[in-house]
């Protein structure tokens, strides 16, 4: 009796060929073999590095081989047959194994052999197929890109991140959100460009984004360290989001939207709900040069006495990040201060939101 885990991955197998075969002009289609053991291991949820998911992902591929449904060549290269085009498919294969066997048992000085099943021979500047919704970063007229070995270590898939994806979305930020916050928050790990989420007709930012690591390990980084924990009192919902066919990505600045790398722009209506009896400030994009004397006489031009200043500082280094946290003695003070939110202090505008 065939194993039914066997069964589940045939299915998933000829679904995500077929997925694709929909949308080419072709009448095959050709991915990679190793490609496409990562794509169905993540729909599985199982570590690519997994042995025993590997040997059944093994089984599974000969078992499709075997009925006729799909073509693994000498090349790795997985084709989708239809009915009639099986026999005819496997006996060519054989003979181009024969003869690419053949030219291996000549010794080539100029031939680098890679041994690891997990990485691919991708030298510099070869162009790959793409075919996966997942693994896709181009037009939908494009069929091919060129991949540089710099792109290649980017996207090398890691522990936690098995795709090698760098697009990640993050959601529930807070209105005071701006570009300086967000990568502090990313911190160690190194975000290259940002996209706020705003609504099309009212430019108004719905409190998410879509951004790029600097490569896999630093996406896995955010997704299992960063998920969850708070920024600026909101725990912010992060996961990966591979982008599309179609999609222009990573965009050609460091940002796609906002005031001045602030995503939901300044003044009241800018920051997250109030929460009860809020008596504690959040301070953002505060100038280098800030001490508890300049911020304690910046908030008492609206009355409003500060109780208690608690600034930020990198933890390996010690440097300020540029923000804080301002206590005051009461909410009705509180109030009178949050009105501050976006004016000049020391030449930058002052980012203000609520905190608990």
């Amino acid at each position: 009796m065939t194993n039914p885990q066997i069964i589940d991955i045939q299915s998933k197998i000829i679904s995500e060929l077929e997925s694709n075969h929909s949308k080419k002009s072709s009448t095959t289609t050709t991915i990679d073999v190793k490609k496409l053991r990562k794509i169905i291991l993540f729909q599985l949820q199982t570590d690519s590095d997994d042995k025993d998911a590997k040997k059944l992902y093994k089984k599974s591929v000969k078992a499709l081989e075997a009925d006729g449904k799909i073509t693994l060549d000498s090349d790795g290269l997985i084709t989708l047959l239809n009915s009639g085009d099986g026999k005819k498919k496997q006996k060519k294969d054989k003979k181009d194994k024969k003869k690419k066997s053949k030219k291996r048992d000549k010794p080539n000085d100029d031939i680098d052999v890679i041994e690891n099943e997990d990485e691919s021979p991708i030298s510099k500047k070869k162009k790959l197929k793409i075919s996966s919704d997942d693994q896709s970063q181009v037009d939908d007229d494009d069929q091919e890109v060129t991949i540089g070995k710099g792109d290649a270590d980017k996207n090398k898939p890691c522990k936690g991140n098995p795709l090698g994806v760098t697009r990640l979305f993050i959601g529930n930020l807070p209105f005071a959100v701006d570009e300086t916050s967000l990568r502090d928050f990313a911190s160690p790990a190194i975000i290259t460009h940002i996209k706020w989420i705003t609504d099309k007709e009212t430019g108004k930012f719905y409190g998410s984004s879509f951004v790029e690591m600097k490569d896999a390990k630093d996406a896995a980084i955010v997704v299992t360290e960063r998920n969850g924990e708070k920024l600026m009192g909101r725990g912010l919902k992060i996961n990966y989001a591979p982008a599309r066919d179609g999609d222009i990505w990573p965009p050609k600045s460091k940002e796609i939207t906002g005031n001045g790398g602030q995503a939901g722009g300044s003044g009241v209506k800018a920051m997250i709900a109030k929460p009860d009896n809020c008596v504690k400030l959040f301070m953002g994009n505060l100038s280098f040069d800030i001490d508890d004397d300049t911020i304690v006489k910046f908030f008492a031009n609206v009355d409003a006495e500060i109780k208690a200043v608690r600034w930020l500082h990198h933890k390996d280094s010690g440097d300020f990040k540029g923000c804080g946290y301002a206590e005051f003695w009461n909410t009705e003070a509180c109030e009178k201060a949050a009105t501050l939110n976006g004016k000049t202090l020391l030449g930058r505008p002052i980012r203000i939101d609520w905190a608990e």
